[in-house]
This record gives C-alpha cells, structure tokens and sequence, in this order.
C-alpha cells in the first residue's frame, strides 16, 4: 500500500478506495501502531492515510489560529471525509479524545471498522457506539489488519 502523511497533498489521488488510520496518537506519545500496521499491509494495493506527522513539534499550540495545527487538523478531516474506510484504533493504555471525536464524526457515514481492546478507558462507550451504529469491531489490532487487508482485495487496484 501506498502511505500518504500530512502535510502530502490529497487533491491529486484518488482516495475513495483508500484507508484512513484514525487512533491513538497522543501528541507521538503512544506506539507507533500506525507505520507497524503499514508495514504488515506493504503488499496490499490501496492507500494508507496515516495522519502520523513525521515532523511534528510537540511545542506546537493546538489552537485553530496556530496555522501548522489548523493545517494538521484540516488535512485530518479531508483525509477523512475522502477515504473509503476508516480504522479506528484505540490503544488500551491511551485516552485518545480527538479519536473519540473522530469516531463520532464516522459512525454515520458507514465505513468504519473498529479495534478497541479491552482495557481502553471508555471501552464501554465505543462498545454502545459501535453496536447502535452497526460498526464492525475487533480486539486486536491483528483483527483490524485483516479487515483492511479485505477491504484492499475487494477494490480495484489503485
């Protein structure tokens, strides 16, 4: 699979069949389950977007008139919106909050998958949030590789 990270332009891709990696991140604190993830899917056709920066500055202020987090945030959202899957990872040892909120933002849309181990603090809510809204949901991020594995096989290639 191709890999596309923020700051990359998304206008000039196709990405209707492409693969959105929302999850735990905490500001680069929590395991890099992102690239471990494209590593395993690297012969799979399709796109990852991973909203990973690699040059991200943790002295950045997260607020909407700071332009590198309003340029984060905005590319976070089109990458989103223009994807045909969503995967969702919520690491048990994380919190996650933008994550939860991208969940939400999801759930309607119905192209997200699921993988929430226990352990996570609000396991309970994404739980609920995934059986109301008919969301398919796994345990272990193996699980969750595999349905992004399905979901590349049954798109054309790219």
């Amino acid at each position: 699979m191709q890999l596309l990270q923020p700051p990359s332009s998304l206008s000039t891709l196709s990405l209707d069949t492409a693969v959105f990696l929302a999850g735990s991140i905490d500001l680069g604190k929590s395991v890099d389950w992102q690239t471990e993830l494209a590593l395993v899917l690297a012969d799979c056709a399709g796109i990852l977007l991973n909203p990973r920066r690699t040059q991200w500055d943790s002295t950045w202020l997260a607020e909407a008139d700071f332009p590198p987090f309003r340029e984060q945030v905005e590319w976070e959202l089109a990458a989103m919106e223009a994807a045909g899957m969503v995967a969702f990872y919520f690491a048990p040892q994380s919190q996650a909050p933008v994550t939860l909120l991208e969940l939400g933002l999801a759930a309607r849309e119905r192209k997200a998958v699921v993988c929430c181990p226990p352990g996570y603090w609000r396991k309970g809510n994404v739980d609920v949030v995934c059986e109301h809204y008919n969301i398919p949901m796994v345990t272990a991020l193996e699980d969750l590789c595999q349905k992004i594995r399905t979901y590349s096989l049954a798109r054309p290639t790219i």
